[in-house]
């Protein structure tokens, strides 16, 4: 008899990091100090196409990215336990933490086209969030 190979299913990996992301982030609110590592905020989770592995991407407010993916990488171990417990798969992956730049970066770039687009003559300012409420 030959083995059965299934085909990699896109939409359960979506799913499980999805549910990877969202346990994570409440295991993250409970376990780690905020004075020490910040308001971590989960912002995606890639899976490896064998469940083995999850790069989990974070922004951080309060503290400094270094310190906040230290703290990370220093509970990786109880978390990847704690999530083992919480889903019920034979494959929990270990677990990556990388600091996500892509918001500083978005707002960088803002200011920057903001920078670029006022008159020559005028200073710069940042142009402020539109307010659906205040239009005429």
């Amino acid at each position: 008899m030959g083995r059965h190979k299934s085909k990699p299913n896109p939409g359960r990996n979506t799913r499980l990091a999805d549910q990877i992301q969202k346990d994570l982030a409440t295991l993250i609110q409970r376990e780690l100090d905020v004075s020490r590592a910040g308001l971590i905020t989960l912002t995606g989770v890639e899976l490896s196409a064998d469940y083995a592995h999850a790069k989990v991407y974070f922004t951080v407010m309060g503290a400094e990215p270094a310190v906040a993916s230290a703290a990370l990488a220093e509970k990786a171990g109880w978390l990847h336990s704690l999530l083992f417990k919480l889903l019920h798969i034979h494959t929990v992956p270990t677990l990556k933490f990388i600091h996500d730049d892509q918001l500083a970066r978005g707002i960088e770039l803002s200011h920057l086209i903001d920078q670029a687009n006022r008159p020559q003559g005028e200073p710069f300012k940042p142009s402020e969030p539109e307010d659906p409420d205040e239009r005429p």
